[in-house]
């Protein structure tokens, strides 16, 4: 790898494309690599999806079979869920190449996976968040845990909206 920062979003087989859209745009918001989704539901239902930046552009979005074939010497399987034993994500330190799992909307990751992953990791909420609230939460803590963070009046100018002027005296 060659990246300085790869991260790849692995989707277990999303059932929402309203989900796969924000993930997407959250994908593209925290410079993702890539997301890569499992499972059938979400080919069936692209027709709906609600990608409004268009991000699918510049990331791409595929479908696997197989997400442990991202885990590499360099990249590590990062499961978040609500699974009993997870460290907090207050607590976790995340590694310089990753491919974090999340776990689809009506279910959870599957055994095998847990036990092949590197860490597992779940986000310290009273009750569950929704599939795309979990990846902006999760890539959100990666950037606010990095030692150099962009930001400024540039970062603001290059990254809202058009229409949107307003500034603070």
């Amino acid at each position: 790898m060659t990246d300085k920062n790869t991260v790849i979003i692995g989707l277990i087989d999303p059932k929402s494309p309203s989900n796969v859209g924000a993930v997407m745009r959250a994908a593209g918001c925290y410079d993702a690599s890539q997301v890569v989704y499992t499972g059938q539901r979400y080919d069936k239902a692209v027709k709906f999806n609600t990608d409004t930046k268009k991000v699918v552009s510049r990331i791409g979005l595929h479908h696997t079979e197989d997400l442990t074939q991202f885990k590499t010497s360099q990249c590590q399987l990062i499961c978040v869920d609500l699974i009993e034993g997870a460290i907090s994500l207050p607590e976790f330190e995340h590694p310089e190449h990753a491919i974090y799992v999340f776990g689809s909307e009506d279910s959870s990751i599957n055994q095998a996976l847990v036990d092949n992953a590197d860490a597992v990791v779940y986000v310290p909420t009273i009750g569950c968040m929704n599939l795309a609230a979990s990846v902006n939460v999760v890539l959100y803590d990666r950037l606010a845990k990095k030692a150099e963070i962009t930001a400024g009046d540039e970062l603001i100018r290059s990254s809202r909206d058009a229409n949107n002027k307003v500034k603070v005296k």
